[in-house]
């Protein structure tokens, strides 16, 4: 049986599986892509905001040395790093989905709150690279498989608009790495966030014909008072610049939702709803980038109990409600408790334990790694 099963090998789950190592644990990590870190290198032209010092772990600059200089990397300078922490570890299983997770013989509603349902292991279906699935078993599991692969609909109210399902392949859903055939091309760019705002730039910058659907009237392009990140700064501008003056680079509708998308001859027509009524807008490609939430149907098995509005763990979902600093600079980790779910040594890090709270920044997950590893370590071993 496996003592520590972590699923989703990008910067939480590596640094979980690290540590639990060094503790002398037997550790398997579980990751559907085929190489380390798949959400990662789904963006990995995008240079992050943050520089090197805050984007690796202590930990892992301990065993495999600190990346040079304090620049900001791409996100592909970022996998290449976890791709040497991966190295270190014995068990790393790519191309490898856990499907579910449940705790073996007992269904979600039963035992509850017995010391019976600790003591037994926890069943995990797993599907190989060759398709073939199989049952493991593990004594505590760590879902830090993130948001990424996940991304929201692009309808209104947050679920599919009429049409969306059919056109799937003719919506992009990750910030694309534009070149040179982008030019000319009309594109509907859908989102506000620092993803979209990424895109828009560089779309603009290859010229594109872009429209750009943001659901709110005035957005504030997630403009920080102070920041101290450079590189967020100047996204923010370039957002600015893009949708103001006499000739703007991008059209912006503001306030508006897609209310159906259809094919039609070679365009995909949307329907952008607003305060003035429906309009039709004909592109070649829609992007949309309307933010990501992780997958709890892996759990769906198990007592996790789960705040009704962002789909986080509900202690960690109040603390962070009720926190008055909402940057990601400002945030730190909570402590074990608020990880905990009625789920004996089942939890949720890095940032899907966010839910829909996007102020997630790398290093609240390894404040997260260190506590629950802790707390880990004395359960298992009173359990022994």
């Amino acid at each position: 049986m496996v003592q520590l099963a972590v699923l989703g090998a990008g910067p939480t789950g590596l640094e979980a599986a690290l540590a639990a190592v060094e503790r002398g644990w037997d550790v398997t990590v579980y990751e559907q892509a085929p190489h380390v870190a798949g959400h990662v290198r789904a963006w990995g032209h995008v240079r992050l905001f943050t520089p090197w010092s805050m984007d690796v772990s202590p930990r892992a600059v301990a065993a495999v040395g600190a990346p040079e200089g304090q620049r900001c990397p791409t996100g592909d300078e970022l996998a290449d790093h976890l791709e040497r922490v991966a190295a270190l570890l014995p068990d790393v299983r790519l191309g490898t989905r856990v499907l579910d997770v449940a705790r073996e013989g007992l269904l979600k509603n039963e035992e509850i709150g017995s010391p019976e349902r600790g003591s037994r292991p926890f069943r995990l279906l797993v599907e190989g690279p060759d398709g073939q699935e199989r049952v493991d078993r593990a004594a505590a599991v760590l879902d830090c498989t993130g948001t990424y692969g996940h991304p929201n609909p692009t309808g209104s109210g947050g679920i599919p608009a009429p049409g969306e399902r059919r056109l799937a392949e003719r919506i992009v859903r990750t910030i694309p790495r534009v070149d040179a055939s982008w030019a000319g091309r009309r594109v509907l760019l859908v989102g506000a966030g620092n993803s979209a705002q990424t895109a828009a730039r560089d779309l603009a910058a290859a010229g594109a014909q872009v429209v750009w659907a943001v659901r709110r009237s005035r957005p504030s392009w997630g403009a920080v008072e102070g920041d101290p990140l450079p590189d967020r700064v100047e996204l923010v501008a370039s957002s600015r610049r893009l949708t103001s003056g006499p000739s703007p680079a991008v059209r912006l509708r503001t306030g508006v939702v897609v209310d159906a998308l259809r094919e039609q001859g070679p365009d995909v027509v949307a329907v952008l709803r607003g305060p003035d009524g429906a309009q039709e807008v004909a592109v070649d490609v829609v992007v949309s980038l309307t933010g990501a939430v992780g997958d709890a149907g892996l759990y769906r098995q198990l007592q996790v109990h789960e705040c009704y509005a962002t789909e986080g763990p509900i202690a960690l979902a109040a603390t962070l409600l009720g926190s008055a600093g909402g940057d990601c600079l400002v945030q730190s980790s909570a402590g074990v408790d608020v990880l905990r779910n009625p789920e004996p040594r089942f939890f949720v890090l890095g940032s899907k334990s966010y839910g829909r709270n996007n102020s997630f920044l790398l290093r609240v997950g390894w404040e997260q790694v260190a506590e629950v590893l802790e707390a880990l370590d004395a359960e298992l071993a009173v359990a022994a």
